[in-house]
């Protein structure tokens, strides 16, 4: 899920078309979206209810999610309607939960499409809840050998991070991982900014941030593979403020989406700069457009950019040409005189040339008398 929507739009529209049909649909269909998530929605014309089966990676294989979805994630679900929706035990094979819908007992209002919108949001909702849990329940025997254990939670298969359960404070990395160098440039320049920023007093309470292209030490003992990043780690102080009551669920979805909105704003960024750079180009144009040259004793404009573009397209194709020129003229001759025999030169002068022949006897024209 690398958009910022909790609800699914494809799973959204499916359920709106159920709802909204005048009777009951045969609908039969699976649902795939980013992040290896699945759904697989069933409703039968002769039946009024609709089964949504939802599966999705966990976010970590740890203590708390070994037997499935814990009781609280499951009463988080159950909290998004109480009379329309119901969880089937055990769930379809091959998914982690099954919800029985029955569209009947929604209200017809807009309260009804709310509560449409928070069953496309299920995923958004588990993930949540297993972090939520995390974030509540870490306990004493995390603890090892005096320092705590890093969570490593997988959102995504290339993009791991970890979270940190310490006295005072909860400590969030994000090891950062990008293909372009460009990117890079980009991202760190916005994590010093980032880091300027939430240094300042304005923004003195929200979670304090920190960039270093070292792992932190509480990563120490991690994979190598998780450690070798080229953008660097990313880590946020989550205070015990951060964490209480409706602060949570803000808090968890933010680290959530930590890494699509780096991206987003990665993204945002290099098309603003190249925005900016197609800008400075029609504007040096312009100049060029408006400039005059002298030629023959009178004063010719250049008419149009696209002719200036072209004859600046033709002048650099026709270097490239000289130079490929050159460079093959130079190689023909290293193949041509690889091999030299010192004198022969002065023996081909001597020996192998065509001697000129000259003749001392003269000729004398015959005429004809008659």
């Amino acid at each position: 899920m690398a958009t910022f929507e909790r609800a699914s739009p494809a799973l959204k529209e499916i359920l709106l078309r159920i709802y909204n049909a005048e009777k009951p649909i045969e609908v039969d269909h699976h649902l795939y979206e980013f992040g290896s998530v699945e759904y697989y929605i069933k409703s039968s014309a002769s039946e009024p209810f609709t089964y949504l089966s939802i599966s999705t990676p966990l976010l970590s294989q740890g203590v708390f999610l070994s037997y499935g979805l814990s009781p609280y994630t499951l009463q988080m679900v159950r909290d998004i309607s109480i009379d329309a929706l119901d969880i089937v035990e055990p769930p379809t094979d091959g998914y982690q939960l099954t919800l029985r819908l029955d569209f009947s007992k929604l209200p017809h209002d807009k309260e009804s499409l709310k509560i449409i919108t928070e069953v496309s949001s299920v995923q958004a909702v588990i993930l949540s809840s297993q972090l939520k849990e995390m974030l509540q329940n870490v306990n004493s025997w995390d603890i090892s050998q005096g320092m705590y254990k890093p969570i490593k939670l997988i959102y995504h298969p290339r993009e791991p991070f970890y979270v940190i359960r310490q006295p005072q404070k909860i400590v969030a990395v994000f090891p950062m991982r990008f293909k372009d160098h460009s990117d890079v440039i980009i991202a760190t320049s916005f994590f010093q900014e980032l880091m300027d920023v939430g240094s300042s007093g304005k923004w003195a309470k929200v979670p304090h941030c920190n960039w270093s292209p070292i792992p932190p030490p509480e990563l120490i003992g991690e994979p190598f593979e998780d450690l070798s990043t080229n953008g660097g780690f990313v880590s946020f102080d989550i205070s015990s403020h951060h964490v209480e009551g409706k602060r949570l669920d803000k808090t968890v979805w933010s680290l959530l989406n930590f890494y699509a909105y780096v991206k987003h704003h990665v993204k945002c960024t290099r098309g603003f700069i190249q925005r900016r750079m197609r800008r400075r180009m029609d504007s040096l144009v312009q100049v060029l457009e408006k400039s005059m040259i002298e030629e023959n004793g009178e004063i010719k404009k250049i008419k149009g950019w696209k002719k200036m573009k072209k004859w600046m397209r033709l002048t650099s194709k026709s270097k490239m040409i000289k130079r490929r020129y050159h460079d093959f003229r130079k190689k023909m001759k290293r193949i041509r005189f690889r091999i030299k025999i010192h004198g022969f030169a002065r023996f081909r002068r001597r020996w192998l040339t065509m001697p000129n022949f000259s003749s001392s006897m003269g000729y004398t024209q015959l005429k004809n008398n008659n």
